[in-house]
């Protein structure tokens, strides 16, 4: 386990203190460095809104999202399980599921996966949400490889609930509510650019979120304005964004 790449995880998720905290883009990290860290396929996230249901708010790649969506719809899989209960859910081997869960099985084979876990993302007694890893072969994960999964799935906790102490004016509720409007134009511009720049779904949300950072704007921003039509994303200077 490559040691700065924990120390760096860690450090960047405790960094919610900056006065422009963006929900969206801090939990698309966590899906990001969780896959690198754990060595894992893919990682997602889903965390309540205001009514206290899950919601789709980060998924490393767009085959782990559609998965995510997939879950909310039947209310079944290891997330929705794992949030109900509070209790991390874990399939050595996805095959063994099918009965469990039959159409996330099916659709998680589909897009290579084999294995799952699911984290809760808790602080003491309030679960707000879990954190899914996709494993790419069956078998199950090292006891310390889920310590480090479940101390990076409470950091990313603490993170979100400082953040609402320190806007005292806000609720987490409202924050992630917010943040689910933004996720909705979001995906929006993701297909506006993918057709437009002839890119899949996840390069089209890398040239989104580069567009942002490099602008030093806000990711639903940069997005609103590619979906009203203000911001080109036909420019030739834009051709040499990083591919992550």
């Amino acid at each position: 386990m490559n040691e700065r790449l924990v120390t760096d995880a860690f450090v960047e998720l405790a960094d919610t203190l900056v006065d422009d905290f963006d929900v969206v883009d801090f939990l698309y990290q966590v899906t990001v460095r969780c896959a690198q860290v754990l060595d894992v396929a893919a990682a997602g996230v889903l965390l309540t809104d205001q009514r206290g249901s899950l919601q789709v708010l980060a998924a490393s790649t767009e085959e782990t999202r559609l998965l995510e969506v997939l879950q909310l719809q039947t209310d079944r899989g290891p997330c929705p399980e794992c949030f109900h209960t509070g209790r991390a859910i874990h399939v050595e081997d996805l095959q063994t599921a099918e009965a469990r869960w039959p159409q996330f099985v099916a659709q998680a084979r589909a897009a290579g996966f084999a294995s799952v876990h699911a984290l809760p993302m808790r602080l003491r007694n309030q679960v707000i949400g879990a954190l899914n890893l996709f494993g790419g072969r069956p078998g199950e994960l090292a006891p310390e490889t889920l310590r480090l999964g479940q101390a990076l799935a409470d950091v990313a906790t603490i993170g979100l609930l400082q953040a609402r102490a320190i806007r005292q004016q806000e609720t987490l509720a409202e924050q992630l509510q917010v943040a689910l409007n933004s996720r909705i134009v979001i995906e929006q511009a993701k297909g506006v650019i993918a057709e437009r720049r002839q890119l899949d779904m996840d390069q089209s949300f890398s040239l989104l979120r580069w567009t942002a950072r490099t602008s030093n704007r806000r990711l639903s921003d940069v997005a609103r304005a590619i979906v009203d039509g203000t911001e080109p994303i036909d420019r030739s200077d834009l051709g040499g964004y990083p591919a992550s």
